[in-house]
C-alpha cells in the first residue's frame, strides 16, 4: 500500500472539491494514483460537489433549534438552487443538522474568510505571546503561531469544526456529500446562536458531550 500523505489529500480536493476523508479513501482504494482517485470520486458523485459550487443559490430555509427547553436557541440559514429541494426530508434534515452544530460546537463564523482582519491579528499577537513565554526559539515562533492558528480556525469556523455527529469528517465535507447526493449547490450562509444567561457566571455543561449522547442513542 503506498503512503497517503496530506501532500496528496489536498491536491485531491483542490482537483475535486471532495472532502478531506472522501478524498484519503478514494487515494487509499487507488494505492497511490492521483488519476485514479479523481476517477473513483467522479464515479461516487463527490467531485460534482466544486463545480455546483459556483452556481446561485437563492432558495432554502431558515430552520430554528431550541435544546433544553429554552435554554440554547439557534437559527440557521441554508440555501438551495431551487424550492423543490428546499421542501425535501433530506435538505431539511442537513439544516437540522447544521442548527444542532451550531448550538453544540458555538462557531463563531461560518468559514475562515468571514473572520475579521483585526481578529486574526489579535489572535496571532496572543499566540505569539504565549510561544514567546514558553521559552520556544525566536526562529520557529512563527511557525507555531501559523499551526495554531489553524487550530484557532477549526474551532470558530463551522465549516471547518468536526460534525458533532462524526468527529471523522468536518462540517465542510459533510456539505460536500449533501451537494453531491441531491445535486445542487448548497450554502450554509448564515447562522446566529443564544445561550441563556450568556455572559453570566454559571454552571458550565459539556452539551457537545449531550449532543454525542443523542447522536449514538
Amino acid at each position: 500500500m503506498a503512503e497517503i500523505t496530506a501532500a496528496m489529500v489536498k491536491e485531491l480536493r483542490e482537483r475535486t472539491g471532495a472532502g478531506m476523508m472522501d478524498c484519503k479513501k478514494a487515494l487509499m482504494e487507488a494505492n497511490g494514483d492521483l488519476e485514479k482517485a479523481v476517477d473513483l470520486l467522479r464515479e461516487k458523485g463527490l467531485a460534482a460537489a466544486a463545480k455546483k459550487a459556483g452556481r446561485i443559490a437563492a432558495e432554502g430555509v431558515v430552520d430554528a433549534y431550541i435544546h433544553g427547553g429554552g435554554r440554547i436557541g439557534v437559527l440557521v440559514e441554508v440555501n438551495c438552487e431551487t424550492d423543490f429541494v428546499a421542501k425535501t426530508d433530506e435538505f431539511r434534515l442537513f439544516v437540522r443538522d447544521i442548527a444542532l452544530q451550531v448550538a453544540a460546537a458555538r462557531p463563531e463564523y461560518v468559514r475562515r474568510e468571514d473572520v475579521p482582519e483585526h481578529v486574526i491579528a489579535r489572535e496571532k499577537e496572543i499566540l505569539k505571546a504565549q510561544a514567546a513565554n514558553e521559552g520556544k526559539p525566536e526562529k520557529i515562533i512563527d511557525k507555531i503561531v501559523q499551526g495554531r492558528l489553524e487550530k484557532f480556525f477549526k474551532e470558530v469556523c463551522l465549516l471547518e469544526q468536526p460534525f458533532i455527529k462524526n468527529p471523522d469528517i468536518t462540517v465542510q465535507d459533510l456539505l460536500n456529500e449533501k451537494i453531491a447526493k441531491i445535486g445542487e449547490n448548497i450554502v450554509i450562509r448564515r447562522f446566529t446562536r443564544y445561550e441563556l444567561g450568556e455572559g453570566l457566571a454559571k454552571r458550565q455543561d459539556d452539551f457537545a458531550e449531550q449532543v454525542a449522547a443523542m447522536a449514538r442513542s
